[in-house]
């Protein structure tokens, strides 16, 4: 079979400004970058981003290009292969990893659109769509804002909200009480910390959270901590999971986490694993080891993929990625009582950039 060749590759950066100042454990920030790829073949053009550095750009329009231009365009494990060896010297995790992969989600984006069918066909599915919980509580919102957001996300029917933690240790029991009194007793409340704590920290505060109904504690140390984290997974309470993996880059660094026993549901980012073909080889990896999975961040990116995975258990409706992709595209699903469908009329992963509404965040 003659697939059609990748004619062009664009890459644009956006800055986009926060509505509030954010903060979690162990970062601040004001603003969000996001970098989108854009390849066409024939008379398609798939779209594909990750929330990265500038840099990642560059990085993309100079190694990348050259490798994807003329390819097939339908071969997506081929150019994945071909991608990974462009970037050996210069490393294949972190800002490199992130540019595969919003090239790779382009590429399912493009193959969907030319073959005028919705990713998630593509793949086959398992379910309908799949539970999501709000995600944002951010260190730096007053107590009031906080209740606020995660109230509106129990009233709107997503119920279960996560909140970040690990600032400022001493006042973190009495944030999560005030959180626990805004969503009420019967929605499920998860905190994060973004690796914050000390191992034996992490686990007094495990307990604390788990008298106030958490039922999920991310990342309480580094996600590099593997001992650590199965430390604190082996001594929580029972009915508390430990979470984390949305940091990594590539499936030995799952396959590691896996390994020690260190989590009791895996998470990761299809804008940094490589893409909708990275988070699906992990989600397989899940399922081979009888382990929950979840996304993290960019619920508009992940929600084709997720439908087809066993493994899949919740995604993560971040709040800042939810408000930046009503801006940039169409096509954003909505949750419908707490869960997310793909939109099964539109082809490839559903979104169409509004172009005219995003030019102000455009940096190049």
């Amino acid at each position: 079979m003659v697939y059609p060749k990748i004619k062009e590759l664009r890459v644009s950066v956006y800055v986009i400004p926060t509505d509030y100042p954010e903060s979690d454990g162990t970062l601040m920030w004001e603003s969000t970058t996001l970098i989108l790829v854009e390849i066409q073949a024939a008379d398609r053009i798939g779209m594909g981003y990750t929330y990265a550095d500038a840099s990642v750009a560059d990085l993309i329009d100079i190694t990348l290009r050259e490798v994807i231009i003329g390819a097939d365009c339908l071969n997506i494990p081929a150019l994945d292969q071909m991608m990974r060896t462009a970037l050996r010297n210069n490393g294949e995790n972190g800002l490199a990893a992130m540019g595969m992969s919003a090239v790779d989600s382009a590429l399912w984006d493009l193959k969907g659109k030319l073959l005028e069918v919705p990713v998630a066909s593509l793949l086959g599915t398992v379910r309908k769509g799949i539970p999501v919980y709000g995600s944002g509580g951010f260190t730096s919102y007053p107590i009031r804002r906080l209740q606020m957001q995660l109230s509106d996300w129990v009233e709107q029917g997503i119920n279960e909200v996560k909140m970040k933690v690990g600032r400022e240790p001493e006042k973190d029991v009495g944030r999560v009480k005030m959180a626990r009194e805004a969503i009420g007793k019967s929605a499920t409340l998860y905190v994060d910390a973004n690796g914050a704590y000390e191992v034996k920290q992490a686990l007094q505060k495990a307990d604390q959270f788990s008298e106030l109904g958490v039922k999920w504690f991310e990342e309480p140390v580094s996600s590099d901590n593997l001992q650590g984290l199965r430390f604190i997974r082996e001594r929580a309470p029972v009915e508390m999971d430990i979470a984390a993996g949305e940091y990594g880059s590539n499936i030995d660094y799952f396959f590691k986490m896996l390994g020690a026993s260190a989590v009791d549901i895996l998470q990761a980012d299809a804008t940094r694993c490589g893409g909708i073909s990275g988070f699906l080889h992990t989600g397989y990896l899940c399922e081979a080891n009888k382990l929950r999975y979840s996304s993290h961040c960019a619920p508009a990116l992940h929600v084709h993929a997720a439908v087809s995975l066993e493994s899949f258990h919740i995604a993560e409706y971040f709040y800042d990625h939810v408000r930046i992709e009503k801006i940039f595209f169409d096509g954003i699903p909505a949750p419908i009582g707490g869960v997310l469908y793909p939109d099964l009329d539109r082809p490839g992963l559903g979104l169409e950039l509004k172009r005219p509404d995003v030019e102000k965040y455009q940096l190049h």
